[in-house]
C-alpha cells in the first residue's frame, strides 16, 4: 500500500462480521476487510513517562504495571524511531508472512510530552515505507486540545488509532490501581476526541480486586455509551516487581480463573455494540516477568474456550446492547 493509498482508508468503515459466521467483531477480520491482508503492530518506545510516575498526579505508576512486561520495545536498547521500526519488522517477519505494519507507540503515555517533540516522532514513524497506520497509547488525562489537534492532523495523513487506558468506569478501582484520575477524565477525553478522524480505542481490564460481575458489566454498558470504535479487553494478570505482583504472591489479591473470565467476557461482549471492533480478548507477559494466572499463557486455549462459550449460549457480541 502506498502512502497515497493509506490516506484513503476510512476509519468509519464497518463490515457485517456476522455474515462471515463470527460471534464477535475480531480485529483480524476487521484488518483483512480494510486492507485485504495481514497488518502487524511494531512496538515503538519513544522514551516517555507517565504523570502517575513522575509525580505530576501520583508516584509509582499503576499498581499492575511494568512497561517492560508488555512492550517488546522497552526490553530492547534504545534506538531511533526508524531503527526501532526496522528491527521490529525484522523480528515480526520471523513469525509472520507480512509486509505491512502499524507503528505502535506502546509503553508509557505517548501524548505526554512537548507538542513539537510529539509532532516529530509521529511523522517520523509514518514516513517509513512499510508503515500503513499509526497507533498511540495514552491516558485520558493527557490529551489537551493542542494534542488532539495534532492527532487530527496526523489522521489526515494515515490511519490513526488512539488507545486510551480506561481499564474500568469505577473510581474506587482507579484509586486502587494508582491511576491518578477518575472516570470523568475518560468521559471528557471521549467528548473532545470524537469527530476528529481517528479511531478511538479503550483498554479494559476484567477481574480487578473488589469488582463484582455486575460491576464489570456496568463498565460494558458505559463502553457502549462512549462512542468507541475499538476495544481491547483482557484479564488482570500479575508481573514481577509490581505492587500487584507482591499482593498476588502473598495472597492479598486473587486472580480470575479461566472459566469465570470467559463467562464474564462473553457477557461483557453481549453488551457492547456490534460495530465495535474487539482488538484483544486476553493478556499475558513474557515468562521472565510473569506471575499468573497461568491459563492466560495458552492463547489458543483461551480463544477456543471463548468460541465454545459463545456457541453454548448461542449468543454474539451486541445481542443485549441497546446501542447496537
Amino acid at each position: 500500500m502506498t502512502s497515497t493509498e493509506q490516506k484513503t482508508v476510512d476509519p468509519t468503515i464497518r463490515h457485517n462480521w456476522r455474515e462471515a459466521g463470527l460471534r464477535y467483531y475480531s480485529y483480524n477480520y476487521f484488518l483483512r476487510q480494510i486492507y485485504g491482508h495481514r497488518v502487524q503492530k511494531v512496538s515503538i518506545d519513544a522514551g516517555f513517562t507517565c504523570p502517575n510516575v513522575d509525580g505530576t498526579v501520583a508516584i509509582g505508576g499503576c499498581t499492575f504495571c511494568d512497561n517492560r512486561s508488555f512492550s517488546p520495545s522497552r526490553r530492547l536498547p534504545r534506538q531511533t524511531i526508524l531503527e526501532q521500526i526496522d528491527e521490529g519488522i525484522r523480528r515480526l517477519k520471523l513469525r509472520y508472512k507480512c509486509d505491512h505494519f502499524t507503528a505502535y507507540f506502546q509503553p508509557a503515555t505517548n501524548t505526554y510530552g512537548d507538542i513539537e517533540r510529539l509532532r516529530q516522532i509521529y511523522f517520523e514513524a509514518i514516513s517509513h515505507p512499510k508503515v500503513v497506520a499509526l497507533a498511540i497509547g495514552t491516558r485520558a488525562d493527557c490529551v489537551p486540545d493542542e494534542v488532539l489537534d495534532l492527532l487530527q492532523e496526523v489522521a489526515a495523513q494515515t490511519y490513526l488509532s488512539v488507545e486510551y487506558g480506561m481499564q474500568t468506569m469505577h473510581d474506587r478501582s482507579l484509586d486502587w490501581m494508582n491511576r491518578g484520575h477518575h472516570h470523568d477524565a475518560m468521559v471528557d477525553a471521549m467528548q473532545r476526541s470524537r469527530g476528529r478522524g481517528f479511531e478511538i480505542c479503550a483498554h479494559i481490564m476484567l477481574g480487578l480486586p473488589g469488582e463484582s460481575t455486575d460491576d464489570m458489566l456496568e463498565t460494558a454498558r458505559e463502553v457502549a455509551k462512549l462512542g468507541l470504535d475499538t476495544i481491547k479487553v483482557h484479564n488482570l494478570y500479575a508481573v514481577k516487581n509490581t505492587p500487584l505482583g507482591e499482593q498476588v504472591e502473598r495472597g492479598a489479591v486473587t486472580l480470575m480463573e479461566r472459566d469465570d473470565y470467559i463467562t464474564t467476557l462473553v457477557s461483557f461482549l453481549e453488551l457492547i455494540p456490534e460495530s465495535m471492533v474487539v482488538e484483544r480478548i486476553s493478556g499475558d507477559a513474557p515468562g521472565s516477568y510473569f506471575i499468573g494466572p497461568s491459563w492466560c499463557l495458552d492463547k489458543p486455549g483461551v480463544l477456543k474456550a471463548l468460541e465454545d462459550e459463545f456457541e453454548s449460549r448461542d449468543t454474539w457480541q451486541g445481542r443485549l446492547c441497546q446501542n447496537s
